[in-house]
């Protein structure tokens, strides 16, 4: 048994779509170049190409709601997350990378290469709408060059319909199984999932909590590895709607005899439940001969939250405390922040035997430069030897994940519209919080926490990050 692991101090808290769908059959061999606030260029490609490299498999695992500091490579201590460490141990673990401070947004952000102040979706309550017919995902992107694209779980971008403009199939993929509506992906034990256009019943969860849907998640991701040609590179989402709210789960597993509240018993268990259904994920791939030339990559939407109401039609109110556990480590701030714990995400990477070099990073390392999930695009992009459209906040990181010099953003930005009007920017190691209140600036290198505001010692910064946050506004 675990000891109560309260013990810290509480902190405070352009190219048209046709166009380049027409063009994607041809990679081009260009450098990356700075772009507006962020970099990169339309046409990417260069990689990948240049090496002569293998297409690789890419298998994106999202993760909802999962904390910065709730693996146990980034320094939880109760909570067992074995796969996440081990890729980390066998690949790359990322400290400084970031996502949008929701779900959908975040969503949005990756499949589309554009941070909240370009891309369509800035909150939640943006994603009923979803994404239109111009948008370019990541999906099309990869379909355009050969690749098979699935994707299984969450996808929470448009209305709850078969056939919409922003349904996965019509946004690039060729498989999908799971939720098409964000606020209906928070229902564990639903009466009914999509497969593609095709709506599938599940009435022994009528009144009951009978069919868990992470489970259904997991056999369609094995179902779909085991059908993949071998010939034919694939990219495959899988997006587990764990550890969010309400925190259920059929069995509360290593966590049962905890003398913790049970919804903090409950949450302990979706996070390593989940960690266990991506050892499953690599297992797989081992099994298939698929290990070797697939590229894995671990992602959480979003900081810890700290909610415990029932998205279901049967569940009960289990509350979460997101200092129970540490979640943010040490970092302020939780989901719906624009500080540090809402934002900072942990992300893992393994790279396949297919991509590396004599340069590539050894196992273990660990990547401090600043990226974010809308660098995820221009990344599978260039390392599948593929173009993209124009005006992308995102830049490619597959330099690092080939051991090349790896160019940075010139800043990075976040707005949170919902309930107000949070925006960030951060610059090298500087970050301006603007919280509805005067503009905010810490210095993460010496204030990671984001306790010390120092913009009365720096006015000529504070307007710099006023002009940025401007300046990203669409």
């Amino acid at each position: 048994m675990f000891s109560d692991p309260r013990t810290h101090v509480p902190r405070p808290r352009p190219v048209t779509r046709r166009s380049l769908l027409g063009a994607l059959g041809t990679s081009a061999v260009l450098g990356l170049t700075a772009g507006r606030g962020a970099t990169p260029t339309a046409h990417a490609a260069s990689t990948g190409a240049a090496r002569n490299a293998p297409r690789p498999n890419i298998l994106l695992v999202v993760v909802d709601d999962l904390g910065w500091g709730e693996v146990g490579a980034y320094g939880q201590k109760v909570l067992a997350t074995p796969s996440l460490d081990r890729i980390a141990d066998e690949g790359l673990r990322f400290t400084q990378a970031y996502a949008t401070p929701t779900c959908a947004p975040t969503r949005c952000s990756l499949f589309t290469g554009k941070h909240t102040g370009h891309a369509r979706v800035k909150q939640n309550s943006d994603a009923a709408a979803g994404l239109l017919p111009q948008d370019v995902t990541v999906a099309e992107i990869l379909k355009g060059v050969g690749y098979d694209t699935g994707i299984v779980g969450k996808w929470g971008l448009g209305p709850d319909t078969g056939d919409n403009p922003s349904h996965p199939n019509r946004q690039g993929f060729d498989y999908f199984f799971g939720y098409i509506n964000q606020r209906h992906a928070h229902d564990y034990w639903p009466t009914y999932l999509w497969r593609n256009s095709t709506r599938l019943s599940y009435p022994e969860n009528d009144g009951a909590d009978v069919t868990y849907a992470g489970t259904l998640i997991t056999e369609e991701a094995l179902g779909y590895l085991d059908r993949v040609d071998a010939a034919t590179p694939f990219f495959l989402d899988v997006s587990y709607t764990t550890p969010h709210a309400p925190n259920e789960i059929p069995d509360e597993g290593r966590y049962a005899d905890e003398t913790w509240p049970e919804g903090e018993r409950n949450h302990a268990e979706q996070v390593t439940w989940t960690d266990t259904q991506v050892g499953l994920l690599l297992d797989r791939l081992e099994q298939r001969d698929l290990a070797a030339n697939t590229l894995v990559l671990v992602v959480s939407d979003n900081g810890p939250h700290q909610e415990g109401a029932s998205y279901g039609h049967v569940g009960s109110r289990l509350p979460h405390d997101p200092e129970f556990f540490d979640s943010n480590g040490p970092l302020r701030g939780i989901k719906r922040d624009v500080y540090e714990g809402g934002i900072r995400v942990p992300m893992v990477a393994r790279i396949p035997e297919s991509l590396r070099t004599e340069a590539s990073p050894a196992a273990g390392s660990v990547v401090s430069t600043p990226l974010a999930v809308w660098d995820l695009l221009p990344t599978f992009a260039d390392l599948a030897g593929a173009t993209t459209p124009e005006g992308l906040d995102g830049i490619s990181f597959a330099p690092t994940i080939l051991g090349d010099p790896q160019p940075t953003h010139d800043h990075l930005y976040w707005q949170f519209p919902e309930g107000g009007f949070d925006e960030a920017v951060r610059w090298g190691q500087w970050k301006a919080v603007h919280d509805r209140g005067p503009v905010e600036l810490y210095r993460l290198n010496r204030d990671l926490s984001e306790t010390t505001d120092v913009a009365s010692d720096h006015p000529a910064l504070v307007h710099r990050a006023e002009r940025l946050m401007a300046d990203s506004v669409a």
